[in-house]
């Protein structure tokens, strides 16, 4: 394909997932669906070039950046309190799910090696942590739940990544060792950590000495890379040093990065994460037409529909004989008198038990199959098939299941809530510029300030007392601001489109509105999209301009 013609593809599937994405918003489906079915239907049209998606290519362009997002945003505490339970879905129900899908590989097809066969399970069994970011952050979900999955979404795929490559080894070699292949995991998985973790403290340390946001933007957002080309350079999980470099990220970057590189950084990181995910979901649908070509359509529906069915089948419910079991051991511990141990409940873990979508890692491993490996053809299937199931079955009807059993929130909430916070702040603030309100001979020198602080202390201490009858009060001052921001808007854009001001002066003055927007958004306990001041702005820009 000539170079140019290939750039036109690229902006033909990015047109694609921004139609596909606005499709499945109108639907109320989830992105991830409506792009890997949508991807697969555009790769068959007359005239659409074979792509093919390079599973090296695939798992380091995609996975790092992708994870590294899981991790920047992990609640630490929380994932540090529940890692037992991550552990357990990361490494046991991984280990779980090849075992049991290799027995029924086996049982399907006893010709096909029992290497072979697990291998297969490798494949499938690991949620994988684009799918399930792409669903889940679209869901309101338990503290703990939540905690659980993203956990095990970060995690997993190393697991799953090990296990494959012993199981193809095996097969290859004819010989397997458990007792070598264990020790390699947990020195592969220790290993990752201690590289991601320098990483990301040496990334820090760049950073703290940088002053230029581009630069600390770009920086920022080659580490998940980094650790990752670094981990697998050391012989590691690179997955594993990938989530210890953003987890040690995420919980500095507080204090080492200004508020505007911290807006700036999270514009750009949002659009290049949904970019990766959208390539990821249409790349994996485009994939379909390769597989079905190299296997044959009518094989593919004849000869490997039934195994291919009952291993999508055992993977789901195998899932779900985990995710019970362990809770039912939770609760025989509980009863035991054991006081750490706290079942989810059978709400609780049925959505932990849907919530097992596969996705690139999946695709990537069976594609990066030895040519010579038994069963590749239907091992490639089964992939494609088993993301398929989970994605869209899974994925398109998880909200409703979220929303029809009602779940309630179990973890004990925090010490402060926001209200305290605010007035805990406040009062600090009050604090600060008392100490420097007045100078040496004890004349006030900052009056206004002084008292502007006094009052916001005294009324964040009011609202943290009665923050109910406070709120409607507080929703209405400000949306007078908001109001105030969109009037500034219209007039900021007629002074532009009328010459008067330079384009520099456009943007400097644009940002302050957006700030101040976002910050009245905020505090009108509002998501900071602006949707109601921006709409109210254009219509008094157009108002104004025509």
């Amino acid at each position: 394909m000539h170079p140019v013609e290939t750039f036109e593809l690229v902006l033909v599937l990015l047109a694609t997932v921004i139609a596909l994405h606005w499709a499945a918003s109108r639907l109320r489906l989830p992105p991830s669906a409506a792009l890997l079915v949508g991807g697969g239907a555009l790769a068959f049209l007359p005239g659409i070039p074979q792509i093919s998606l390079d599973p090296e290519l695939a798992l380091v362009l995609f996975l790092p950046p992708l994870l590294m997002d899981g991790a920047y945003y992990t609640a630490f505490g929380r994932f540090r309190r529940h890692l037992p339970g991550i552990l357990s879905l990361a490494v046991g129900a991984v280990l779980f799910t090849t075992l049991v899908v290799g027995l029924v590989v086996h049982l399907l097809i006893p010709a096909l090696p029992w290497a072979a066969c697990f291998a297969l399970g490798a494949i499938v069994s690991p949620p994988d942590a684009v799918a399930a970011r792409a669903v889940l952050q679209r869901l309101t979900l338990p503290r703990r739940l939540q905690a659980l999955l993203e956990g095990e979404s970060l995690l997993n795929d190393a697991t799953g990544l090990v296990l494959f490559r012993f199981a193809v080894a095996a097969t290859l070699t004819g010989s397997f060792d458990a007792g070598a292949a264990a020790g390699s995991f947990v020195l592969l998985a220790i290993g990752g950590a201690l590289v991601g973790t320098a990483v990301g403290y040496a990334w820090i340390a760049v950073m703290r000495r940088m002053h230029d946001e581009t630069l600390i933007v770009a920086t920022a957002t080659l580490l998940g890379w980094a650790a990752y080309l670094a981990g697998e350079a050391a012989h590691v999980s690179g997955v594993i040093a990938t989530v210890a470099a953003g987890i040690v990220f995420g919980w500095h970057q507080h204090v080492v990065l200004p508020a505007r590189v911290r807006m700036q950084g999270s514009a750009f990181w949002r659009t290049l994460v949904f970019s990766l995910e959208a390539l990821v979901f249409i790349l994996i649908g485009f994939s379909l037409r390769g597989v079905l070509e190299r296997v044959g359509f009518e094989a593919a529906l004849t000869a490997m529909t039934m195994p291919v069915l009952a291993i999508v089948l055992a993977v789901l419910l195998t899932r779900f004989v985990w995710v019970f079991g362990c809770d039912a051991v939770r609760g025989v511990m509980k009863r035991a008198g054991l006081a750490r141990a706290r079942p989810l409940g059978p709400r609780q873990a049925i959505v932990l038990a849907w919530a097992g979508m596969r996705g690139v890692v999946t695709l990537a491993v069976a594609l990066s199959l030895p040519g010579n490996m038994p069963g590749r053809d239907l091992m490639l299937v089964t992939a494609f098939a088993v993301i398929l199931a989970t994605v869209v079955v899974q994925g398109s009807s998880l909200g409703w299941l979220i929303r029809r059993l009602g779940l309630v929130d179990g973890d004990p909430p925090a010490a402060m809530d926001m209200a305290a916070a605010e007035a805990a702040i406040a009062h600090a603030k009050r604090n600060a510029v008392e100490a420097v309100a007045y100078d040496a001979e004890g004349a006030l020198r900052h009056p206004r300030l002084l008292e502007e602080y006094r009052k916001r202390d005294a009324a964040t201490q009011r609202y943290a007392g009665d923050a109910g009858n406070f709120m409607p009060s507080i929703r209405a001052h400000f949306g007078v601001i908001l109001t105030a921001v969109a009037a500034g808007r219209a007039e900021l854009i007629r002074l532009h489109r009328e010459g008067l001001i330079e384009d520099e002066v456009l943007h400097d003055l644009e940002r302050d509105l957006d700030l101040e927007e976002l910050g009245a958004l905020f505090q009108r306990g509002e998501e900071p999209d602006g949707e109601e001041a921006r709409e109210a702005g254009a219509g008094q820009a157009e108002g104004r301009t025509s």
